[in-house]
């Protein structure tokens, strides 16, 4: 796991940070889901955390194909390749397909591209069984979504729609959320129906 994370480190492929991979295997040993869907697999990292934490099988979606072949083999390397679904698509593409089949979660982790949180999660909503988590990384986006002021332009997009699912995640009666203001910020989401 080291390696891993030290190629990642030096080959500019963002992974899950320490101390929110800490929180992440905490809510894996405590939910102790037997089927993770995970969206962003980069490359397979937090997939491997939450596999050798679990007795899960894991569906991962993750649209860099490079990446995908790369997640692929350090999920074999840890001889986890028959507990994982790997996915080389655009997650919209995977989340609908896997709506039409009635396919259902303990657990979402969401950590794939940041703009489009907001558009997955009336899909994540669905494929989340009763008390399911959604785990989802990175919400505060390098500091620029808790950021006052003008936002860089080539983010402003990304940060106005990261809000805009803040909002909605936290306002939604059907989810316990919870907040992290920890590395990049996370939120854990626990659904209440």
């Amino acid at each position: 796991m080291d390696k891993i994370r030290q190629y990642a480190k030096e080959n500019y492929i963002p992974i899950i940070r320490d101390e929110t991979a800490v929180y992440l295997v905490k809510v894996v040993k405590e939910k102790n889901p037997q089927n993770i869907l995970e969206i962003g697999t980069a490359i397979g990292y937090s997939g491997l955390l939450m596999l050798e934490n679990s007795k899960a099988n894991l569906w991962t979606i993750e649209k860099d194909e490079k990446r995908c072949e790369m997640a692929k083999e350090n999920f074999n390397r840890f001889n986890m390749q028959n507990r994982v679904k790997i996915f080389n698509d655009d997650a919209s593409n995977v989340l609908e397909e896997l709506v039409k089949d009635g396919t259902k979660f303990d657990m979402v982790f969401l950590d794939g591209p940041k703009g489009q949180y907001r558009r997955y999660y009336p899909l994540i909503k669905q494929l989340l069984q009763k008390q399911g988590v959604l785990f989802t990384d990175n919400v505060y986006l390098q500091g620029l979504v808790k950021q006052t002021g003008t936002i860089p332009h080539k983010h402003r997009s990304m940060v106005r729609n990261l809000k805009e699912f803040l909002v909605e995640l936290q306002q939604d009666q059907d989810f316990e959320t919870t907040i992290y203001d920890i590395d990049d910020g996370f939120s854990i989401s626990y659904f209440k129906k």
